[in-house]
């Protein structure tokens, strides 16, 4: 009888540690091609933003993203021949964060081509849409001792 209980016990133990289901399926979502369409401001003005810490939001408008949830990875890719051009390479995860507003957490850590952080320094994101579609980040940073909202808007390309 304890083995019984034992084994009941350590079952559901791993199942409650498990990988929330809402989480499994935005994997399943985000995976595939992108494109980040525009990027906004939770105010008006002229900003001059370096988003994670690479380029402007006129190089990162346009570029392309792919999204490898089997293994966390992705890239992403500027075009745009006023910036600095290329690919980027980038690990990420989706944590769930609220049950009643169905928005997650998202951490992006920019990698080299081994998937291998040089800095160790990652952004948090919000996740604050996502469809079969479309798909909506928010950083909210400080601005003057008050919060500031960047709104990164894509559509999927292709799977």
């Amino acid at each position: 009888m304890r083995k019984i209980l034992a084994v009941l016990m350590l079952a559901a133990l791993t199942f409650s540690c498990g990988t929330p289901k809402t989480v499994i399926q935005s994997k399943k979502v985000i995976k595939g091609y992108w494109s980040l369409d525009n990027i906004s401001y939770s105010k008006s003005g002229t900003f001059n933003v370096s988003l994670l810490n690479d380029t402007s939001k006129e190089c990162f408008e346009g570029s392309k993203w792919r999204f490898i949830p089997n293994n966390n990875t992705g890239k992403y890719t500027i075009d745009n021949s006023d910036c600095p051009t290329g690919e980027r390479n980038f690990v990420f995860t989706i944590q769930q964060m609220d049950q009643d507003t169905g928005l997650y957490d998202f951490l992006l850590k920019p990698t080299n081509e081994k998937n291998k952080s040089e800095t160790n320094l990652g952004f948090r994101l919000r996740l604050s849409q996502l469809s079969e579609s479309s798909m909506q980040w928010e950083q909210t940073v400080e601005l003057d001792g008050a919060p500031f909202t960047i709104s990164m808007n894509f559509s999927k390309i292709e799977e």
